[in-house]
């Protein structure tokens, strides 16, 4: 059987120590556990091992990239929206231009006469009007792809026959 070791501490001055120990003010506890014998069990910030703190720390990140999330998207959003808007206030500023001026053009007597020549065919009292009409393509007459056959036995047809 194991004989018990006793360790005794004694106390010492706050500037003493090496290392973690001294940055903390504190001294590690020793422990025995069976394997090894003595053990110095170190605790972190606030009394937490690492890993803890680690999960802690993660936890705090995670809450703080959700409160940075949410707004930040609201704000990149609102930016594309007022991208969009500006977008379509300059085609409609084009658009209200360009009716601006086809007004300005209508309040020109001559330029309604014109208009009402072009559109409707209008003619004076006297004058005699003229259509051109412009003789239209000769049609292609119906081929065998309008019969309704497919465009491969048409073809193969045309292939067979030969060309004359």
């Amino acid at each position: 059987m194991a004989e018990k070791v006793r360790v005794r501490r004694t106390p010492r001055p706050r500037g003493s120590g090496t290392g973690a120990a001294r940055r903390r003010g504190r001294e590690p506890k020793l422990t025995r556990t069976r394997p090894r014998g003595v053990v110095a069990t170190t605790t972190g910030l606030l009394g937490l091992s690492s890993t803890r703190r680690a999960a802690v720390l993660a936890l705090v990140v995670c809450a703080i990239a959700l409160t940075v999330v949410v707004p930040l998207r609201n704000y990149v959003a609102q930016r594309q929206e007022l991208a969009a808007v500006t977008e379509q206030q300059q085609t409609l500023a084009a658009d209200v231009a360009s009716l601006t001026e086809q007004k300005a053009k209508l309040q020109d007597p001559a330029e309604i006469e014109a208009q009402a020549r072009s559109r409707i065919g209008y003619a004076l009292p006297g004058e005699v009007p003229y259509v051109v009409q412009f003789p239209q393509a000769p049609v292609a007459p119906e081929t065998a792809a309008g019969s309704g056959a497919p465009w491969y036995r048409s073809l193969w047809r045309e292939v067979t026959a030969g060309s004359p």
